[in-house]
Formats: structure tokens, C-alpha cells, sequence
């Protein structure tokens, strides 16, 4: 925090000197307004000022330079923004202050000069400056450098903060490159003739230059820590149009339009400056009234140092204008600006610089207590790096269970398809081993049929899948009748080889009822009972298989079983969580439904207080107006009893004791 620095300077006197009532006295930084003997005047007619700096009529504006402007241009190479203007009234020698002349270069010259000899010395960074010239005629912006850029508006953004879009900028190498320019934008400035000054400013002009730097890379190393930064500063070197009064400048018409423009925005910077000297927090500012103020923001009360030139005129006739000039540096001496280095940092930059930061404070806490600082530090570090673990793998177990949870719902899709397919399987098993049942007891029952001979049906297999017609084979028909009786259907009336023995041996039996001993052949004999054989054993191995398969189906159904039963428990648990969401939901539409008659009841109560509010209103209006009509009646009363007493007195008859009371 510092204060804006603040210098007063007195132009030389313009007519011959006069005896004169009162002259103001320089004493170093003071000035105060004295008799022509030296005695001063009273405090309250004339109070005395102090200020940073005092300059007389001898003082040249490069000795004003070299003490007030000087350290600003020095502090913008650094990186800091700077603002220099000039006030004061109409001919007190600001624009000679600013502009000079061939022989006494003013301000805005001699800065020029000093920021590209600064920049010369600085070897270890490279710049690039930009300059512009606006004026502000009428309460509206101009670009000096560019004719048709008139009536640009006033931006504000983050990056930039407060601009004039639309404002040419040029990039210069050298101060006459500069210096021309200058002369290019006075060329286009406003100038008038009045009454007090030959050459009158008609307008505010501001000269911006803006300086931009950065580090060179003279080392490969990269240990410079702002190596990627780039410092931005802004130069403002103002020149204010002079505040003036119609009865000396004489104006009309467009003059005296231009007056009162000049004379607003400067009574709006006065304002500006009079609430920031006030220093009160939060207070509003008018930076906003005029565009004067709205471009110098930063610089009153801001991010720049700031230097203010007040020239004030030493003839008597001048002295109310050179006393409000005077209250005015005072005011602004009271402000204080807050001015720092402007860098625009990158991500490599910023890496550098706490990586230099972090080993200045290692080197720092080498000294006194360092063991113990770097076991905290250390402590602290790897408090830090088991929270991260911590946190790590709590997001990996949320994974884990997200995964497992998919899993899960997956796994349980797959047991309700295979519960389903096993309800289908079960039931076709049934009608298969029906089925199975049947086909074997045809078997058995119809293996032989013919009339003529022996022929064997077409053998199936006894599976639950039908067989392609390519694997299903018949035996040849014999074509030769065997020598022998037909096989007949039952076998109860028939002598076979054992009954003729048992007959021969002696037994005893009815022979009408025997029939013709059959021929057997024992080959068909074997191959018949093989077939059998062969039945029985696929019946067998299927009837085994069917019943390993009914075993897995058993063990799979008890396991869908186990997993239905723990499906049915979490879900037992999600209805009982709603049911608590449920009431907890209720309880809060209950606790709505209460504040809002609550509420109802409150806006009742509030229109029945209103109500009351308005008849008490109206009571009141009524009996003001009744008091009204009661003054008026008395205030007649009063004038007619004065008249009745000046008629008395003017009769000169005694006054009655009543009317004296």
C-alpha cells in the first residue's frame, strides 16, 4: 500500500506585477496565501497546504521529470503500472507541463525517452511496446492515430480489465518512432481560443504505452523460476482539459458546449477522489459518471502507482480557482493504491517458481529446529499418501463391488433360463420314458409276424431321439419256407421235445388235443433270445443315463433353490428399505403439509396486521387534515385578532385586558 504522489507547480506570472491584497508564499513543501508584508492571513480564509512536492515558475519540466515522473517510469519497465496527469484550471500550464515545447521537452517526451534508455540497460530480458492516443471530446472517445475510429465504447474483461475496444495500437522500436506519432495525434486533437489562453484544450488526451517483457533463455538449465512469464504493465500519461468559468473565458456556442462537458468529467474526478480520500469501505465510487474516471479506475485507488502534476496560476485574480485545485491535490494526497508486478504466468513457469519456493524453504529449515520440522514435514507427507491409498482403493473396491454386483445379476438371469429349460426337460423326460415304455412291450409282443414265414419287424432304437431313416435297417425276407408248422400264436396246445419224453416215459395225456410238433431251429432260438438280450441291456444303460441326468438336474435345482432363497432375502431387505423410504416420505409430506398451513396462517396474520397498517394510515391522513383545517381556523383567528389589535392601536383606544393576553 502507498500513497498517490502529489506535486504542485506555479506557472509564471502572465502580466505585470500589481500591488495586490494577497500572494501565495512557497516555504519547501508548503504553500499558504499571505498579505504583501508577510503576515499571513486567517487560518479560516486561507488555510496553508502540504504536499510531496513544490515547484516554482523557474522549475523546467525536466527538473518535474527527473523528481516525480522518473521512479513511475522505472517501476513500468518492473511491471508495474503507472499513471501521470496534469490538473488544474483553464492557462496554469498543463499542457506545457505534459507537451513542452522545442526547447523544454515535456513529460510525455522525456518519458518516452527514459522507458527505451531503461529497456537498453535491462540485458536479460527482451520487450515489446505498444503505444496509443485517445482523447475524450464531448464525452466521447476518439482515437487520435486513426481518423475514422470515433465514438469507440469502453470494454472491461478479466484478462484485460478496463479498455476502449476498437483502439488502434502501434508497435514501436525507438523514441522517434514515438515522437512521431505524438505529433500525429496533436495534429487531431481538439484546441480552441478563449478569452484566457491562445491555444485551449478542448479535450482530455490520453498517451498509453504498454510494456511487455520476458526473460530471455540464456540458459539451457531452465532454472530461472519466471522464465515462461511475461510481465504486462500499462503506461497512462494524461493530459486534462482545464476547468474554467464562462464570465473569464468569455465562451459560446460550441466553446461553451465544451465547457460544460470538461467541466462535468472533471467535477466527477473530483467526486471520485473526495470518496476514495474519505477511505471508507465499501462505499460506492462513481467511476462511472464519466469516461474519464471509468479509464483511469485502476489508476485512483488501484493496481498503479500513481503521480498527480496540480499547476495553479500565482496572480490574485486566479485565487478561488488555485484554492480549489489546492483542496483538490490535498484530497488526492489521502489516497492509497495498491500497486503489484503484473506477469502472466504458464504451467511451466508456475512448476518453476514453487519448485524454487519449495527448496528455499528446505535451505530455510536447514537452521534452527530443521530435524524436527522435516520429521513433521515427512509426517505430513505420508499422512497425505495414505489417505490417497486409502481413498484409491476404496474407488477399487467400489469397482470390485459394481463388477461383482453385474456379475451377480447376471449369474441370476442364467438360473432363472436354466430353471425354466429344467421345467421343460422334466416334463418332456416324462412322456419320454412313457413312450419308451410302450415301444418295448410292442417289441416283445410283436417280434415275429407272417403268415408264411418268419419276418422280423423293422427294429427302432429305444432313445428319445428319432433315428434318420438311413440307420434303420430290416432283415431280409426269407425267401424258402422252413420245414415245419407255422409258429402259432400260443404255445399251450403244442408238444414241444420234452412233452414227447415225458409221453414215451409213460405219461399220460390227450393226444386229440396235441398239435404237430413245431420244427425249431436253434440258430433263430439264439438270435432270438440275443435280441432280447441286447433290449434289456439298452434299457438298462439308458435307464442308468436317465437317472445320472435326473441326479444333475436334482443337484442343479437345489443349488437355483439356494440362490432363489438368497434372492428372496435381499429382496426382502430392498421392501423393507422402501417401506422405511415410504414413511420417511410421508413423515416429510406431513411436515410439508404443517409448514404450509403454518405459512397460510402467518400470510393471514400479515394481511390483517396490513389491513390494520391502512386503517391506522387513514386515521392519521384524517386527523392530519383535520389538524390542517384546525391550524387554518386558528391562523385566521390569530390574523384577525392581530388586525383588530394594530386597528386599536392605531386608534389609540385602550386596549381591553382580553386582547392583551
Amino acid at each position: 500500500m502507498e500513497k498517490i504522489s502529489v506535486a504542485v507547480r506555479f506557472r509564471p506570472s502572465t502580466s505585470d506585477p500589481l500591488p495586490s491584497d494577497r500572494q501565495w508564499h512557497l516555504d519547501d513543501n508548503r504553500i499558504s496565501l499571505h498579505r504583501p508584508l508577510g503576515t499571513p492571513n486567517p487560518t479560516s480564509s486561507s488555510p496553508s497546504f502540504s504536499f510531496d512536492h513544490v515547484f516554482d515558475h523557474s522549475t523546467t519540466n525536466s527538473s518535474v521529470h527527473q523528481v516525480l515522473t522518473s521512479p513511475i517510469i522505472l517501476a513500468a519497465v518492473d511491471g508495474f503500472n503507472g499513471t501521470v496527469f496534469a490538473y488544474g484550471q483553464t492557462s496554469s500550464g498543463k499542457t506545457y507541463t505534459m507537451n513542452g515545447s522545442g526547447s523544454d521537452p515535456g513529460i510525455i517526451q522525456l518519458a518516452v525517452r527514459d522507458v527505451f534508455e531503461m529497456i537498453q540497460m535491462v540485458t536479460e530480458r527482451e520487450f515489446l511496446i505498444r503505444v496509443s492516443y485517445m482523447e475524450i471530446y464531448n464525452e466521447e472517445i476518439n482515437d487520435l492515430l486513426v481518423l475514422g475510429n470515433q465514438k469507440l465504447p469502453i470494454h472491461e474483461s478479466l484478462e484485460r480489465g478496463v479498455y476502449v475496444a476498437g483502439l488502434r495500437e502501434e508497435i514501436v522500436n525507438n523514441t522517434d518512432q514515438v515522437l512521431e506519432l505524438i505529433k500525429l495525434g496533436e495534429t487531431n486533437r481538439h484546441f480552441g481560443e478563449t478569452n484566457m489562453n491562445a491555444r485551449s484544450s478542448r479535450s482530455h488526451t490520453i498517451f498509453r504505452m504498454v510494456i511487455e517483457s520476458s526473460v530471455k533463455n540464456t540458459t539451457s538449465s531452465g532454472d530461472v523460476s519466471d522464465t515462461d512469464a511475461i510481465r504486462v504493465s500499462v503506461l497512462n500519461l494524461v493530459d486534462l482539459a482545464g476547468s474554467e468559468r464562462i464570465a473569464k473565458t468569455g465562451a459560446g456556442g460550441v466553446r461553451l458546449k465544451e465547457g460544460k462537458h470538461i467541466n462535468k468529467s472533471l467535477m466527477v474526478l473530483g467526486n471520485v477522489i473526495n470518496k476514495l480520500s474519505e477511505g471508507k469501505q465499501r462505499a460506492h465510487i462513481p467511476y462511472r459518471d464519466s469516461k474519464l474516471t471509468r479509464i483511469l479506475q485502476p489508476a485512483l485507488g488501484g493496481n498503479a502507482k500513481t503521480s498527480i502534476i496540480c499547476t495553479v496560476a500565482p496572480e490574485e485574480v486566479h485565487v478561488e480557482e488555485t484554492k480549489g485545485t489546492l483542496q483538490f491535490a490535498s484530497r488526492a494526497k489521502r489516497i492509497t493504491n495498491c500497486a503489484q508486478v503484473n506477469e502472466v504466468l504458464t504451467d511451466a513457469a508456475l512448476l518453476r517458481r514453487q519448485k524454487l519456493e519449495i527448496e528455499e524453504l528446505r535451505k530455510k529449515l536447514q537452521g534452527s529446529h530443521s530435524e524436527v520440522l522435516e520429521q513433521v514435514i515427512l509426517k505430513q507427507r505420508n499422512d497425505m499418501l495414505k489417505s490417497e491409498m486409502e481413498r484409491d482403493k476404496l474407488a477399487t473396491q467400489l469397482e470390485e463391488e459394481r463388477k461383482a454386483r453385474e456379475t451377480l445379476e447376471n449369474h441370476i438371469k442364467e438360473q432363472q433360463k436354466k430353471i425354466e429349460n429344467l421345467n421343460d426337460l422334466s416334463f418332456s423326460s416324462g412322456q419320454t420314458q412313457n413312450s419308451c415304455q410302450v415301444d418295448s412291450g410292442e417289441i416283445s409282443k410283436h417280434v415275429f409276424n407272417g403268415n408264411n414265414g418268419v419276418q422280423l419287424d423293422v427294429f427302432k432304437t429305444p432313445n428319445f431321439k428319432s433315428m434318420p431313416n438311413n440307420f434303420v435297417m430290416k432283415r431280409s425276407v426269407y425267401s424258402s419256407a422252413i420245414e415245419s408248422s407255422p409258429i402259432p400264436d400260443s404255445f399251450d396246445s403244442i408238444a414241444d421235445e420234452d412233452m414227447w419224453l415225458r409221453l414215451n416215459k409213460g405219461l399220460t395225456t390227450d393226444l386229440d388235443t396235441l398239435d404237430m410238433t413245431p420244427f425249431r431251429n436253434n440258430q433263430f432260438l439264439s438270435q432270438d433270445a440275443s435280441l432280447e438280450h441286447a433290449l434289456e441291456e439298452t434299457s438298462t444303460e439308458e435307464t442308468s443315463s436317465q437317472e445320472a441326468d435326473c441326479s444333475l438336474h436334482k443337484q442343479e435345482l437345489e443349488a437355483s433353490k439356494e440362490i432363489c432363497a438368497k434372492l428372496e432375502n435381499e429382496c426382502k431387505l430392498l421392501r423393507e428399505q422402501n417401506a422405511s423410504l415410504v414413511q420417511t416420505l410421508s413423515m416429510s409430506k406431513e411436515n410439508v403439509e404443517l409448514l404450509t398451513a403454518e405459512k397460510e396462517e402467518l400470510l393471514k396474520n400479515l394481511n390483517i396486521e396490513k389491513q390494520k397498517l391502512k386503517d391506522l394510515k387513514d386515521e392519521i391522513r384524517q386527523f392530519s387534515l383535520a389538524f390542517a383545517q384546525r391550524e387554518g381556523l386558528l391562523t385566521s383567528l390569530y390574523s384577525k385578532s392581530k388586525a383588530m389589535v394594530e386597528n386599536l392601536k392605531s386608534c389609540r383606544a385602550p386596549i381591553p385586558e382580553i386582547l392583551e393576553c
